[in-house]
């Protein structure tokens, strides 16, 4: 064990983060910290390190051991450019690598015992040099930049001068060269593109030490981290398995959860009958055992009703109307900023129903194109047609439809006015919008809240042919799931630029990747185009050198609808048997679902048990519904005969008196013993 955090205590005010929270991360372990936004991940991050105050329990590194950690935000505030910096993590190496300079220059006018003894020297610090891979490290410094996505140009790039997330690339970088016991990752994927993040995946599945990252993005969970550390309330659980695992075992739990929930609450009702009934009795016997069943009743231990899965929370994205059969033709596109080719020579076109994913490295020009096709931007070449009755619905990353001043609430009224306001906090719930959330001014919400909010507004906009810049970016899992939903039930067109697998994986029917200046045509999923990169990129957009296609637009299937789309079925995640849970974890470990049984492989002897029970039950039921009526009869018969008594006629005629107070006797004595029998039947409920 590297990393022990024990009884964590950890609140805002009244709203609080942790509560009595445990985990541990093994040496060599890659785990993952996931729950949704405002969960606490990142304090907990904080916490660990140290810069965030604890308000209970411990967080024990073992001794000897060094952690790193990489912040959502970073500040490189100083002269150095990109490579400078990098340097900079490599400073004991370079320190060692001079001195061994330094002592090779003084050999040369050395003898003697000196000789000797500084030779020994030299050979020391060689060694330590070479056991800290010295010989290598400048190839291993630009490996890093390299597979962070910087080009040989941007090496020279002051890191003042760097964006937000290039600076965060720089930063990890850093980190990845110190090479701490244990790394603490901060959402590492954002701001990388695709084959960015596939080289830090490599990069973390080989690292020697631990690692607990905070991300979102599903596909690298599943490719990288062997346990899955979940905060929910507060409350902390730890799971083994990638997050697939997680995923699946959470809804077995919570399955399981609520099946006992009902199951009980079901009793509770079942029981609150039967007291019900026996007080309608009106006997003593009858009122004791209601009163006895009343006690058992207080002191049953409620189970609490498992968290509403957010999964449950869901929207729809309906056209207002069908469009033609051609909605989207581009034809000999092109587009370029000063010297920089972005693309050109471009031909496609999308038809209804596609759902066509963008990918691509960062800065080759794919927001630019949907900037284009939504006049944002206009194209230096070519042109593109709209097809009949196609209306878009605009879905910009740096929310641009969204009005600062504005709140939540009144951005959604002022532009759908016919809305109630029962209507417009429907939509706003749906996208986790609740309470006074929905009065907070739009200048005052995270990222996250933003982009929630541009998606409610698309849904409410009925559009066709939906084009979306990173809709995913700043989502937590549970969000990208609900819009992953929204989208494959959408029966209009949807054309996207995204970085996140997972989510293209579950929604796209094409894939169009923009590579050396063109587009290549996928007809599948991620994982087709996973299989098919390397042989169709070499053959429609080869190196521009070398390239034979001329800049036109390169497909690996002929243009078709999505009907004849080939989805791939195989999985992009690690592991493929049954799932181990446990291993000596702690007790907040969860290594089995309770009330989950295991299926009955008996046969046929099974299921004439089966239907014998039915049987059972069904004869049970109709035996208390023939009683419940014979009692029902029998009182009503007794309060005739109790008010037969009250009359003249009836009370002095002895001999008529007395035929009545025999009949109710018999009564009495029949009820009892249906009571007997009802309360005996009722026992047998199972």
């Amino acid at each position: 064990m590297i990393l022990a955090c024990h009884n964590l205590n950890k609140s805002f005010g009244e709203r609080v983060i942790v509560r009595d929270a445990s985990f541990h991360i093994e040496e060599r372990e890659k785990a993952a910290l996931v729950g949704v936004n405002g969960a606490g991940k990142s304090t907990i991050l904080k916490m660990i390190m140290g810069e965030e105050p604890i308000d209970g329990g411990t967080v024990t590194l073992t001794r000897g051991k060094s952690i790193g950690y990489l912040a959502q935000q970073q500040n490189l505030g100083n002269d150095n450019t990109i490579y400078e910096e990098l340097r900079t993590a490599q400073a004991d190496i370079i320190a060692l690598e001079n001195r061994i300079r330094s002592i090779e220059q003084e050999l040369k006018l050395l003898s003697g015992d000196e000789l000797e003894a500084r030779l020994e020297t030299y050979h020391r610090l060689t060694t330590e040099f070479e056991n800290k891979n010295g010989y290598a490290y400048e190839s291993e410094l630009v490996g890093v930049l390299k597979g962070l996505g910087f080009s040989d140009e941007d090496f020279s790039k002051q890191a003042s001068t760097l964006s937000g997330g290039q600076k965060t690339r720089v930063s990890l970088g850093k980190l990845l060269l110190t090479k701490p016991d244990i790394l603490l990752l901060d959402e590492p994927t954002n701001h990388l593109d695709l084959n960015s993040i596939a080289w830090l995946e490599t990069y973390l599945l080989n690292y020697p030490g631990a690692v607990l990252i905070v991300s979102h993005d599903r596909f690298f969970l599943n490719r990288v981290v062997t346990k899955v550390i979940e905060i929910e309330q507060g409350s902390i659980r730890m799971y083994s398995g990638n997050y697939k695992d997680f995923a699946d075992k959470k809804k077995q739990i919570r399955d399981a959860q609520m099946k006992e929930y009902l199951n009980q609450q079901r009793e509770i009702h079942r029981q609150e009958a039967v007291i019900e009934k026996l007080r309608s009795f009106n006997r003593e016997k009858s009122i004791r055992r209601a009163e006895s069943r009343e006690k058992v009743l207080e002191k049953i231990q409620l189970v609490e009703k498992p968290v509403e899965s957010t999964q449950e929370i869901h929207f729809s994205l309906e056209p207002s109307c069908i469009s033609g059969n051609d909605v989207l033709s581009i034809d000999k596109l092109g587009k370029r900023f000063d010297s920089q080719v972005l693309f050109e020579n471009v031909s496609f076109e999308i038809k209804r129903g596609e759902h066509v994913a963008i990918i691509g490295d960062n800065g080759t020009g794919k927001t630019t194109l949907l900037k284009i096709l939504n006049q944002v931007l206009e194209a230096d070449t070519g042109s593109f047609t709209l097809g009949t009755k196609v209306h878009i619905g605009y879905y910009d990353q740096e929310h641009h439809v969204l009005h600062d001043a504005k709140t939540a609430f009144e951005e959604i009224s002022d532009d759908y006015p016919t809305l109630t306001n029962t209507q417009i906090r429907n939509t706003l719930a749906a996208f986790q919008f609740t309470g006074d959330d929905v009065f907070k001014q739009i200048k005052d919400l995270s990222g996250g809240e933003k982009g929630r909010l541009s998606l409610a507004k698309l849904m409410l906009s009925e559009a066709n042919f939906l084009i979306l810049d990173e809709p995913t970016n700043h989502l937590d899992i549970t969000s990208k799931e609900i819009l992953e939903q929204a989208l494959n039930d959408y029966t209009g067109t949807v054309l996207y630029v995204s970085h996140d697998r997972y989510f293209i994986n579950q929604t796209a029917t094409r894939i169009l990747e923009l590579v050396n200046q063109t587009f290549v045509n996928y007809i599948g999923n991620y994982d087709y185009y996973l299989e098919k990169k390397e042989e169709l990129t070499a053959a429609y957009a080869p190196a521009k050198a070398n390239t034979a296609a001329n800049g036109k637009f390169a497909t690996s299937a002929p243009r078709t609808s999505t009907t004849s789309a080939r989805v791939d079925t195989q999985t992009a995640v690690r592991g493929t048997g049954t799932n181990t849970f446990g291993n000596g974890t702690p007790d907040n470990d969860i290594s089995g679902a309770p009330g989950v049984a295991g299926r009955d492989v008996g046969g046929k002897a099974s299921w004439q048990e089966q239907k014998e029970q039915q049987a059972r039950e069904r004869k049970r039921k109709n035996d208390l519904k023939k009683i419940e009526e014979r009692i029902s009869l029998l009182e009503e018969k007794n309060l005739a005969i109790d008010e037969l008594l009250t009359h003249e006629d009836v009370y002095s005629n002895s001999v008529k008196c007395q035929e009545l107070v025999n009949e109710k006797t018999q009564n009495e004595e029949e009820l009892e013993s249906l009571y007997e029998q009802w309360e005996c039947l009722e026992e047998q409920f199972v």
